[in-house]
C-alpha cells in the first residue's frame, strides 16, 4: 500500500549524483590526480567522498584547502572540469537496485525525469551512456534553466515537460539544497540518506516528507514493493 503522503504521486524527479548516481568514484580520481600531478600525496576517497555533492568548489576544498575567493580557484577548477571529462564514465556506477527501481516506475507508468545542478556538459555524457535513463521522461541540468537549485525553476520545468502537475510530483535528493526546492516547487520531498551527505549534514531537519536509507525504500513508500 502506498504511504499516505504519497497518494496522488504521478511522477517521481531524482536528484542524479548521490540519489541516482555513485559519482564520487570519478569526481575524486579527477581531482587527486591534480594533487599527485603537483608531487602531493593521494589523499584517500573517503577525504572526497562527502564533497561530492559540492562539485568543484567541493573537491578542490578537499584536495587543495581552498575556497572560490582563492586567486587560484578558476585555473584549478577549469584543470579539475578537464580532468573529470577524461575519467567521467570510468567508475561511475548507478547506486544499488536503482535500475530495477526505474523499471519498476515504467511498469506502473508512473513518469520520472532527473533535475540535477550538474552542466549539461557533464550530464549528458553520463545519461546517455546508461541505457536505464533512456525511459526518463526529462533530465534538466544546472544550465537549462536561468535558475539552479535550491531554486524551484528547474523542477518546475521538469513538471512541466513530463505534462504531470507540481503537486502530483515527488522529488528525491540528497543534498538540502534539494528539499529546499522541491518544498517550493509544491512537490513532496525525499531524503535519500545514502547520498553525499557533507559535514555537519542534518537531513532529519531539512523538512522532508520521507527519509529512505536505500533506492529501494522508495519502492515502498510508493507501494511498489
Amino acid at each position: 500500500m502506498r504511504a499516505a503522503a504519497f497518494a496522488n504521486i504521478r511522477a517521481v524527479l531524482f536528484d542524479l549524483d548521490g540519489t541516482l548516481i555513485d559519482s564520487a568514484p570519478d569526481l575524486g580520481h579527477a581531482v587527486d590526480s591534480m594533487r599527485t600531478a603537483r608531487g602531493l600525496p593521494s589523499l584517500p576517497q573517503d577525504v572526497y567522498r562527502p564533497m561530492a555533492g559540492m562539485g568543484a568548489r567541493g573537491m578542490l576544498n578537499a584536495a587543495f584547502d581552498i575556497t572560490p575567493e582563492h586567486p587560484d580557484f578558476n585555473a584549478l577548477r577549469e584543470e579539475f572540469f578537464s580532468n573529470y571529462e577524461r575519467c567521467i564514465h570510468e567508475r561511475t556506477q548507478p547506486f544499488g537496485h536503482v535500475p530495477q527501481i526505474v523499471d519498476a516506475l515504467n511498469r506502473q507508468r508512473l513518469r520520472w525525469g532527473v533535475v540535477t545542478n550538474k552542466t549539461q556538459r557533464f550530464a549528458f555524457p553520463i545519461v546517455t551512456r546508461m541505457a536505464w535513463f533512456h525511459s526518463a521522461g526529462t533530465i534538466i541540468c544546472g544550465d537549462t534553466t536561468a535558475y539552479a537549485k535550491p531554486h524551484p525553476a528547474p523542477l518546475l520545468e521538469a513538471a512541466a515537460r513530463i505534462g504531470i502537475d507540481a503537486s502530483q510530483c515527488v522529488y528525491v535528493g540528497d543534498d538540502e539544497r534539494d528539499i529546499i526546492a522541491g518544498r517550493a516547487a509544491g512537490m513532496k520531498t525525499i531524503a535519500a540518506l545514502y547520498g553525499y551527505l557533507g559535514p555537519g549534514a542534518t537531513p532529519r531537519q531539512w523538512g522532508a516528507d520521507a527519509l529512505i536509507e536505500n533506492p529501494r525504500d522508495l519502492l515502498k513508500l510508493l507501494g511498489l514493493h
